[in-house]
């Protein structure tokens, strides 16, 4: 892992001086409420350990350069009066992006040098784009004197990767990374973006929270989710709403009867009770009943799986495996086809849930997936 004076040093020897700051931004995990958030529904994210982390400096000549210390690719050099939107799907995109975003909202960014080292991993459903993002956006907002909110700070970079990325994400990864604190799941009403700090110290109960990343790499920009979201937007429009998050949970089965399409059926069905699970899970942690909101996990594996139709084999395997292996429950998180699952277990339980995945996963011949700790952890800051 990349500390952020060995990032500072590395800055130093690419660009031949000092940064003029050091910052990082976390990846998440979203513990339930999957494509609720740009049906402006309910999602609980928490901020992992992993972080991006980036060096950077202000200039003032129009000129943005940037490097990453994870790709074997050379330093990009761009003039920010020249950013075209889904001009490039390469890694720079989303600093780039972010000061597209930063100026086309009337911001005067003149230009950066920046240097970022991530231990988010890519491609895992864990938003290492989002904290790519994040990291600039703070770092920008910071050198040049923007005084925006974290909240503001997460909306440009959703903007830079919807409009100038081309992935149509909602806001949610953005905002966890933004405005996660240590020890809390963030509660996002994605309509108004208010935010509320849950409690979710797990080694306090005696539990553990278990990413299983199974290495089956999936990509949003392949077309899958922007599907899923057209089909969402075509549900609220026949129901006569403006969301699906204007569907309260007690009128999902009248709803459902007005729908003729079962795509678009089984869409809404999935929304309107993930939001509910949201509502489920978090009524859960404020009753100090944590271990309940396992089989509320399950559930929502199998609405994602059967409803949304974005499980893969891997990830069916994880939850199949680790539930029958005594965990308290699991799903897959995050965009899905491929990427990770969560699974909450026991402490004392983890290894052998734990050994278990990997035998079952040797036993199908699949990649040996990456398994490690959610620790609820602190949002985007300064490091120096």
């Amino acid at each position: 892992m990349a500390t952020a004076a060995e990032v500072a040093a590395r800055f130093e020897e690419l660009y031949g001086y000092a940064p003029d700051g050091v910052w990082s931004a976390p990846g998440r995990v979203n513990l339930i409420g999957e494509y609720t958030d740009f049906n402006e529904g309910f999602v609980l994210p928490l901020a992992l350990p992993h972080t991006a982390v980036a060096a950077v400096s202000r200039r003032t000549d129009g000129v943005l350069r940037l490097h990453s210390a994870d790709l074997d690719a050379p330093l990009a050099e761009l003039r920010v009066d020249e950013l075209t939107p889904l001009s490039d799907g390469g890694w720079a995109a989303y600093p780039a992006g972010v000061v597209w975003a930063l100026r086309d909202a009337g911001h005067p960014v003149t230009g950066a040098d920046l240097h970022l080292a991530s231990t988010v991993p890519t491609g895992a459903g864990l938003s290492s784009s989002a904290a790519l993002e994040v990291v600039t956006a703070l770092a920008l907002d910071e050198l040049f004197g923007l005084g925006l909110t974290r909240p503001e700070l997460a909306v440009l970079a959703q903007r830079a990767e919807n409009a100038f990325v081309g992935v149509p994400c909602g806001v949610m990864d953005q905002t966890a990374s933004a405005c996660c604190t240590d020890g809390h799941a963030l509660h996002l009403d994605c309509r108004d973006l208010s935010i509320r700090q849950v409690p979710f110290d797990l080694a306090a109960e005696g539990l553990r929270l278990l990413v299983v990343d199974t290495r089956v790499k999936h990509a949003l920009g392949d077309g899958a989710y922007a599907e899923r979201r057209a089909g969402c937007e075509e549900g609220a429009r026949t129901l006569g709403v403006s969301h699906l998050r204007d569907i309260a949970y007690e009128q999902l089965p009248a709803a459902l009867d007005k729908l003729t399409d079962d795509k678009v059926r089984r869409y809404v069905r999935h929304i309107v009770s993930d939001d509910h699970r949201v509502e489920r899970v978090i009524g859960l942690l404020d009753a100090g009943d944590v271990r309940a909101i396992g089989p509320v996990l399950t559930e929502g594996h199998a609405s994602l799986r059967d409803d949304l139709r974005i499980s893969c084999p891997e990830l069916d395997l994880v939850v199949s495996t680790a539930n029958a292996a005594g965990a308290l429950g699991a799903r897959m998180t995050g965009g899905g086809f491929g990427g990770s699952a969560i699974v909450l277990v026991e402490t004392d339980d983890a290894d052998r849930v734990t050994a278990s995945v990997l035998a079952a996963f040797a036993a199908a011949g699949c990649t040996a997936p990456r398994v490690f700790p959610a620790v609820a952890s602190a949002g985007a800051r300064r490091e120096i």
